[in-house]
């Protein structure tokens, strides 16, 4: 079979950052996915962090995880979700990662007594990770780049996309750019100068923006698109209006009815005979924007104050809500305030909890509280990855009589550390990927809960995590009522428990939320929501 001849598409930001090039990304991949091409998205980051996986979530939202267990940035969960196809650590680049590759290949002298510079040896390697993907046979490779034009650090991945434009020839590559066009009150119009500016200093460097996407809040005039074609060198329909819409759902839609795909495949020479189909899309947003029952989840975690700490799980509930047709509201709940004395009016009136995850020892009890509260109470409570070893904890001190269990994360001389560090982890110094991450079978015990929900014994889920559930413990953790019903098969390891005698009571140590997409709902994010739906 002849190999494909891959398409590029690079997506660069003007004016301000978090404009939303994922969405929009995601949007056009969902876009030619439905028009019959093979498409996948990657990002080009410009911190020099090697990956996301030790950045604090208030720094960079959430730490997305991906099936070969790479830890990347949050957009690769928007990629995902929407077309519905696991990616990989190829789809998350860093400069972090340049810069360690290329030192370690002039440490090596690999190039041969030369002065390694950012031209032609950074760039090199950003073009090397760029084409990585192409092997795998996609029709079109979409490559999103972080942050905005100008910023000194995307410099170099600005400078790449200007060689490979060069070096693809005609048809074989196309920019989008996004911009803002900031609307002002005071004179009542929007403003087109931002976005001019933005695509002058794209020009600066030698690239030809072919698509507009403009942020706005407002519709754009007729007169506007056709002064913001001229001033920007494109054509006036490859001015694309991206208006601020109710859900970032509906953004498909909106792009298609601007023939957005279109657009795209006439820049890049390529023809489809299919239309975009988005009747699934479409079925799914019916039911999202027209839910028969409502439920309220309170969300416990240290990170609530940015809601993008937990964007998958947020995400996971509106497929899933969709899928049963129930609007999941969610209470975000930071565990550092709960105590004693405020947790039942703080958690009053909510029909289920979820512990959410995390690391370190901040708002601990909180969440331990928590757990004996939807124990006690027979709430219908998920805890995920810390969340179940929360609910381990709280078990071990209130039912075993363990006062002082805890995991070893949080006091290393606790005498009964329910939560311990496995083996091979006890002497890991660099803590950036190190941990148990990706991928990972678990066998589901017959007749359990979990096995009703999956309806099938054998899974695999993403982790992210460096502490086990401490399996000295077992026996009394079963004779007590709270069952180890997930296990992996290779080590041993407990990867769900769960509480026949309670109406939900689960915790999983692995992230099912990194799974659930918008075709494709989580089972157990929907059977919680359903054990949350008063009857």
């Amino acid at each position: 079979m002849s190999k494909k001849n891959t398409k590029y598409i690079f997506v660069t930001g003007g004016v301000t950052s978090s404009l939303g090039k994922g969405i929009v990304s995601a949007s056009l991949g969902l876009l030619l996915k439905s028009r019959g091409f093979n498409v996948t998205i990657q990002k080009l980051d410009p911190y020099i962090n090697i990956d996301p996986g030790t950045l604090n979530p208030y720094e960079h939202g959430e730490c997305y995880v991906t099936e070969d267990g790479a830890e990347t940035d949050l957009d690769l969960g928007h990629y995902e979700r929407y077309l519905d196809a696991p990616t990989s650590q190829n789809n998350n680049v860093t400069t972090g990662k340049i810069y360690q590759t290329v030192i370690e290949k002039e440490r090596k002298g690999d190039f041969l007594g030369k002065t390694v510079q950012v031209i032609p040896h950074i760039t090199n390697e950003i073009k090397r990770r760029i084409k990585i993907l192409s092997k795998q046979n996609y029709d079109i490779i979409i490559t999103e780049i972080g942050g905005t034009v100008g910023d000194i650090e995307s410099l170099p991945y600005i400078e790449t996309v200007r060689q490979l434009k060069w070096e693809l020839g005609e048809k074989n590559s196309m920019v989008i750019h996004l911009t803002l066009l900031p609307y002002l009150a005071s004179s009542g119009e929007l403003k087109t100068k931002p976005s001019q500016h933005s695509v002058r200093q794209l020009m600066e460097s030698g690239i030809m923006a072919d698509v507009l996407v403009c942020r706005t809040e407002h519709k754009i005039p007729k007169d506007q698109r056709a002064k913001l074609a001229q001033f920007c060198n494109v054509p006036l329909d490859n001015v694309i209006e991206c208006k601020d819409l109710e859900t970032i759902y509906e953004v498909p839609m909106y792009l298609q009815k601007q023939n957005f795909d279109d657009v795209v495949l006439k820049e890049l020479d390529l023809k489809s005979d299919k239309d975009a189909d988005l009747k699934e899309w479409k079925s799914f947003l019916k039911k999202f924007q027209n839910p028969k029952k409502s439920i309220e989840i309170a969300l416990v975690g240290k990170y609530v104050s940015l809601q993008d700490s937990y964007i998958s799980i947020a995400e996971a509930f509106k497929h899933a809500g969709a899928d049963v047709e129930t609007e999941v509201k969610v209470r975000w709940v930071y565990s550092g305030d709960i105590t004693e004395e405020n947790i039942k009016d703080t958690l009053k009136g909510v029909d289920g909890i979820l512990i959410a995850p995390g690391f370190g020892d901040r708002g601990i009890e909180g969440k331990v509280l928590t757990a004996r509260y939807a124990r006690e109470n027979k709430v219908p409570m998920l805890g995920i990855c810390l969340g179940m070893q929360i609910m381990t904890i709280e078990f071990a001190r209130n039912v075993l009589g363990y006062s002082k269990a805890n995991s070893m994360e949080f006091d290393t001389s606790t005498p009964d550390p329910v939560i311990s560090i496995m083996e091979e982890q006890k002497n890991v110094v660099d803590k950036g990927g190190t941990m148990r991450l990706g991928a990972w079978k678990c066998s589901l015990k017959s007749g359990s809960k979990l096995n009703d929900i999956y309806g099938t014994k054998n899974i695999t889920e993403r982790h992210r995590h460096r502490y086990e559930f401490n399996s000295d413990y077992i026996g009394e953790f079963e004779k007590n009522g709270f069952l180890a019903t997930g296990t992996n098969p290779e080590t041993g390891l407990v990867e769900a428990l769960e509480m026949p005698e309670h109406p939900f009571y689960v915790g999983v140590q692995y992230h099912p939320e990194y799974k659930s997409t918008v075709a494709t709902p989580h089972p157990l994010f929907r059977a919680f929501i359903k054990a949350c739906t008063p009857k």
